[in-house]
């Protein structure tokens, strides 16, 4: 088995994207993080990822649909179903060609359960890799300011997940920051203010240095926007399909730089956004969010709503 044939063999699998990393791109993390603790033995990771289609993110743009458009087609079919059966049946491929392969999620650490360590020097399951230090280490993409993973061919439309082996193959190379500006059009498209871009912190592997702003996960975790949480995934929500999300998909489609291009615009219009109160906001004069005032008639992405004194909102 060599890597020309491992990769065209993921993508006869399904995958839309792979690439691999030598297990000592993942030596400078801690235990916790580290494929080694799971695998000793690893000498590859294997990343692979399957798009989500544009379509899925369109009943969130639009305020319509949300659990049977994105929820389903972009988040958790993706990852537990689509995107786990491509991940099985490569597994058990490697395993054919004598080598042992572990197949993982690509979830985010933050807040998933720990266990107590079975000896002194093992470290608190569950022991979980963090997608975005693998997908750099494996060359694929790049992390954006605003905490999203973003390829050159799907921007953030993709889900990931690992394969740990014992087969020793080729790694591809990293990729330095290519794709986001900084622009900080994801904090400005927040309406609670949880993109802190004041606040960053540097993720770096072999050479390739990204700057992540912070993320206020507990106001993520309460925003009507579009932010997900599946069960089982931890604490920090999926936020690819809320308003920062969608902004940062908009501006990377329209920089050009993307291989996945589109006949038309994904916006037509003026984004909707909501408060923590789901009462609706609008873009001021200066650009900035404001709630709609009692009494208002306004055209919103959802439509033209009216807010009245008892804080309802019609629908016309």
């Amino acid at each position: 088995m060599n890597t020309e044939q491992l990769k065209n063999k993921a993508r006869a699998c399904g995958a839309d994207l792979v690439g691999i990393a030598p297990v000592d791109r993942f030596s400078h993390l801690p235990a916790e993080q580290n494929p080694a603790s799971i695998f000793p033995e690893c000498k590859s990771v294997i990343v692979l990822a399957r798009r989500i289609c544009r379509g899925s993110l369109r009943g969130v743009e639009e305020g319509t649909n949300f659990a049977s458009t994105y929820q389903c087609f972009g988040y958790t079919w993706v990852e537990d179903n689509f995107l786990s059966q491509s991940s099985y049946d490569l597994s058990l491929w490697v395993e054919d060609q004598g080598f042992e392969a572990v197949p993982l999620f690509g979830y985010n650490e933050s807040g998933m359960p720990k266990g107590v360590s079975v000896a002194p020097d093992k470290p608190a399951p569950n022991v979980i890799i963090d997608p975005r230090i693998a997908v750099m280490a494996a060359g694929l993409g790049e992390v954006g300011l605003g905490g999203f993973i973003i390829t050159p061919e799907y921007g953030t439309r993709q889900r990931f997940s690992f394969i740990l082996t014992d087969a020793e193959l080729d790694g591809d190379d990293v990729r330095q920051k290519s794709l986001c500006t900084d622009c900080g059009a994801c904090a400005a498209a927040c309406p609670f203010g949880a993109i802190h871009l004041d606040k960053n912190r540097t993720l770096e592997v072999e050479g390739a240095i990204m700057q992540v702003a912070e993320i206020d996960i507990a106001l993520c975790r309460d925003c009507p926007n579009g932010a997900f949480l599946a069960s089982g995934r931890g604490n920090e929500p999926d936020r690819i399909a809320a308003a920062c999300g969608r902004e940062c998909m908009v501006r990377l489609e329209e920089s050009g730089k993307l291989d996945n291009k589109f006949e038309n615009t994904f916006r037509k219009r003026e984004p909707w956004q909501l408060d923590a109160f789901k009462r609706p906001m609008v873009r001021d004069e200066s650009g900035g969010l404001k709630l709609v005032d009692v009494g208002d008639t306004t055209s919103t992405g959802t439509g033209v709503v009216s807010v009245h004194a008892t804080g309802q909102v019609f629908s016309k």
